[in-house]
């Protein structure tokens, strides 16, 4: 049961990068229309309508990540569920008898109809993420079914906004004659967040960090930066630092220190601490984590990089974390970000932000404590980071195409058939499989995964940085549109027949012998093999002439790949 409710939330936390993806260009036409930057009204109109509708944006992003095939027939039904849902509960909200009072009844039907509107304005982001859950949930229930005859129109992904509009209805009830106690219900926590002051503050710090290894701190981050606090009807942190709040940007403030500053230098004390043989191997990746880190604040890769070598030095990043957001709790700082914690963000919102120089003495003391100690306990424990294991660690991940990469992570992957859906978020795979003992994470490493976690049976998820996205896409374009893995499948007139002796000896080997090769043809970059039983073959070969790699398709057909200039 325990797995099941994790494996829930792993899927509820993906789906919510979708739409808070869209914020960072939002963000930054907000401020360029501001006074204080290029004063253009109608450029912070745009960017404002983003943060006035979250509610909607939740509701098809959601039930698009959540939809199998990501389709976007349950993006429709996410939004036919909100807008019903939402305009419905408006009609049912109980208007306390002194709101107009006092006014004529035009004015008062103008309050009382404002009353309403902000009051499930409130609750829109909840509300948004209900109605996504729901019509995605839908669509991979009834995207296929048969209706009579007569009703065919409405059958397939045609009924799935029709039913969810209906379960649209169920919400409205639900939030128009519940809104008082989910109102006071938000009240609650946003007043006892408050008034937890540092301490609240360390505690996120600490659970956002720790919560990472599974990927769930999307959920505490949704609810403090989008739902907890109102000013002017935004809600949420996030949404209200952009809407001129100057107490918001609290939960936001405290990660600056450690982004652009904390995690850069472990990066460099990583970097010294490698063998000194190995140090010219990884200097281009730990200088690109670094970068990223400090520009634009995704940090995962980093973290991934110690996280399992060194559970201990992890945990005690969280806790780091966690004093950073305390810390810039009691200097009264607040910053805010579209997208993260790096330096993009500082400079944009430097503007709006309170006391942000402070960020400055604080990042450089974080800068120093984690240099230190991440150089002495690496070398005290000899921690195997990247740069100090006995082989060399994986280059980045290069933009090869998807003739070169995909195929790769195919096979490390166990093969096509053991791949049941393949997704991303902002920086990992997050992948069902058939059999996870068929991935081989060496070779993953290979290919540059900083890590692999297993949530639970069926699931895994490879962490790949900010490239994670593309590489789904990729690898999805091997298993569907681009899925050669029989010759059938291959046009004829790009066939050729060939036969057993034009495979090297040493690779035929590796195949289990000539007897084992049912069939062999060749195209223009790659040799097609099929083969009787089932072998195990690492993806990466050295010593064939004019060959790269084996992608294993599936437990029984090859793909050799071969040198462009053959």
């Amino acid at each position: 049961m325990f797995a099941k409710l994790n494996l829930s939330l792993q899927a509820l936390g993906r789906t919510l990068m979708l739409p808070i993806a869209v914020l960072p260009v939002a963000a930054l036409i907000l401020r360029l229309g501001q006074d204080d930057l290029l004063g253009l009204p109608f450029l912070a109109a745009a960017g404002s309508a983003v943060f006035a509708n979250l509610g909607l944006l939740f509701a098809a992003g959601v039930a698009v990540g959540l939809a199998r095939e990501n389709h976007g027939a349950a993006g429709l039904a996410g939004i036919v569920a909100f807008l019903i849902a939402s305009n419905g509960a408006q009609a049912l909200v109980a208007v306390p008898h002194t709101v107009g009072a006092g006014l004529d009844a035009a004015s008062q039907a103008l309050a009382v109809a404002d009353f309403r509107a902000k009051s499930i304005a409130r609750l829109g982001v909840p509300l948004g993420i209900l109605s996504g859950l729901i019509a995605g949930l839908l669509y991979n229930r009834y995207a296929t079914i048969r209706v009579p005859e007569f009703l065919s129109f409405f059958g397939g992904r045609r009924f799935v906004p029709i039913v969810s509009g209906l379960a649209g209805v169920g919400l409205a009830l639900v939030f128009g004659y519940a809104w008082p106690a989910i109102g006071s219900a938000i009240d609650a926590l946003s007043t006892g967040l408050a008034h937890a002051g540092w301490i609240g503050m360390f505690v996120y710090g600490v659970l956002n960090r720790l919560l990472l290894v599974t990927g769930l701190h999307h959920i505490i981050n949704n609810v403090v930066w989008f739902i907890v606090g109102s000013y002017g009807g935004a809600t949420g942190d996030l949404n209200r630092f952009f809407a001129g709040d100057p107490s918001a940007g609290g939960f936001m403030a405290g990660f600056f220190p450690v982004m652009m500053f904390g995690l850069p230098a472990a990066c460099l004390a990583m970097y010294r601490a490698a063998r000194p043989e190995q140090r010219a191997g990884v200097a281009g990746m730990y200088l690109s984590l670094a970068l990223t880190s400090f520009l634009t604040g995704v940090t995962e890769p980093i973290e991934f990089s110690f996280m399992f070598v060194a559970p201990v030095l992890y945990a005690l990043h969280a806790l780091l974390t966690g004093a950073a957001m305390a810390l810039m709790s009691l200097l009264d700082v607040h910053l805010g970000f579209g997208f993260s914690a790096g330096l993009l963000d500082y400079m944009l919102n430097y503007g709006r932000a309170t006391h942000p120089l402070r960020l400055i003495p604080v990042g450089l003391a974080y800068a120093v404590i984690y240099y230190g100690i991440f150089s002495f306990a690496i070398r005290r424990f000899d921690l195997k980071t990247p740069g100090r294991s006995p082989e060399a660690d994986g280059a980045p991940i290069r933009d090869g195409g998807i003739s070169d990469r995909a195929p790769l992570f195919v096979t490390a992957l166990g093969g096509a058939n053991n791949l049941n859906r393949v997704e991303a978020c902002t920086t990992r795979l997050r992948i069902q499989i058939a059999d996870s003992a068929l991935v081989d994470e060496a070779a993953l490493g290979k290919l540059g995964a900083r890590g692999v976690i297993r949530p639970g049976p069926g699931s895994l998820q490879v962490v790949l940085g900010p490239v994670a996205d593309q590489i789904a896409g990729e690898i999805n374009a091997v298993l569907g549109g681009r899925r050669e893995a029989k010759p059938a499948e291959v046009p004829p007139q790009d066939l050729v027949p060939d036969g057993p002796a034009s495979i090297d000896a040493r690779l035929l080997g590796m195949l289990g012998g000539a007897g084992n090769i049912e069939d062999v043809h060749r195209t223009r970059d790659r040799t097609l093999i099929t083969l009787r039983s089932p072998v195990a073959v690492a993806p990466r070969i050295e010593g064939i002439p004019d060959a790269r790699a084996i992608a294993m398709i599936d437990p029984l057909h090859a793909h050799l790949l071969l040198n462009p200039a053959r």
